[in-house]
């Protein structure tokens, strides 16, 4: 598959030529444009091409959302939010990228057409006209997969008993690190492509995986969900629920929090300080990711420390809070960066 960047044939010589072009001559030029790459750059023999437009924040009105997964209402004036994150721009060019988007049907997984690529030795797959893939992500998972807590590495040499959540999983970007890394992850995720894609990756890395979704499985006490041995343990549902899901556990050694959404993930803080803090081990990460104009990156990690601090007064975990680390991922738009920030959660008795 080949996604080519967004605005691609919008200039002024495509427009006037593509019109010109019967059916037949138009499907030729896109056969042959899959040969070039695929010569120039060695790839196994490309069938499907699109422009990856970028993700749209609100959903076009008469576009359907994905069955399953909440209703919304649209208005006269506005479209409903695109909380799946739904590649809905998609403009695809060549090849059976699988059925579009119909209301009241369930996901036809089987149907559906499925890419792949490793990256930092994992593998991921992602159904390109359901759920989107960001290239750039490359550079955080790595670091994910390189992360040392300085303080704690003495102490804790091995990840066996060792909890990450992911509060958006998506088709795993962070959620594989994790488990790479030897953790079991608790993640939660609305979209069902999304979940099906996550799953098929992690079989396809060896890790086992259970996908929490339908009534009966959700309505199981937590207790009896994480009962098995799966590394992985997927919730297709809001993550609203994390929180109280994890507050039915006792204590888990939760020493990552992840939370990535753009262009804020804010709305989920408040239930991530809580599974950090009412966590079994005494140091925890939470990872916050933001899109941020590049005079304001300080700005907003005081904003967030300032945040966190009042959390402390309302609680009694004991806990402290502080950002020790501000990773400039890659540049969402001119000006603006998609940022991770650390914030370091320590309880009173461990604070240095």
């Amino acid at each position: 598959m080949v996604l080519l960047p967004a605005g691609s044939f919008d200039t002024a010589v495509w427009k006037k030529l593509l019109p010109d072009l019967s059916n037949e001559q138009v499907d030729a030029l896109w056969i042959r444009i899959l040969a070039e790459i695929s010569k120039r750059t060695g790839a196994a023999c490309l069938t499907h091409l699109a422009v990856n437009e970028g993700i749209p924040a609100a959903l076009r009105h008469g576009t359907p959302e994905e069955p399953g997964c909440g209703e919304h209402e649209m208005g006269a004036d506005h479209a409903p939010e695109n909380i799946l994150r739904s590649p809905t721009g998609l403009r695809i060019l060549h090849g059976d990228f699988g059925p579009a988007p119909a209301e009241d049907t369930a996901p036809d997984f089987e149907r559906g057409f499925w890419a792949s690529t490793r990256q930092n030795g994992v593998f991921q797959t992602w159904a390109p006209r359901w759920t989107m893939f960001s290239r750039g992500n490359i550079k955080e998972k790595a670091r994910l997969l390189n992360f040392r807590d300085r303080k704690d590495v003495e102490e804790r040499q091995s990840q066996e008993d060792a909890w990450a959540v992911d509060l958006y999983a998506g088709i795993g970007y962070f959620t594989f690190s994790y488990a790479k890394l030897g953790m079991r992850v608790l993640c939660w995720e609305l979209n069902p492509w999304s979940v099906e894609g996550l799953r098929r990756g992690a079989v396809g890395n060896g890790w086992s995986v259970r996908v929490v979704k339908d009534e009966h499985d959700l309505a199981l006490p937590m207790k009896e969900v994480v009962s098995g041995s799966e590394q992985i343990i997927v919730f297709l549902e809001d993550n609203r629920r994390a929180a109280q899901r994890i507050r039915e556990l006792s204590k888990l050694d939760i020493s990552h929090v992840n939370c990535g959404l753009l262009p804020t993930s804010d709305a989920s803080w408040k239930d991530a300080w809580e599974i950090a803090t009412r966590n079994k081990a005494e140091k925890a990460w939470l990872h916050l990711h933001e899109n941020v104009g590049v005079a304001d990156i300080e700005k907003r990690k005081e904003d967030i420390e300032q945040y966190f601090s009042e959390l402390t007064t309302h609680d009694n975990s004991g806990s402290s809070a502080r950002i020790e680390h501000t990773e400039l991922v890659k540049t969402f738009a001119p000006g603006v960066w998609h940022c991770v920030f650390d914030l370091y959660i320590t309880r009173s008795s461990t604070i240095i």
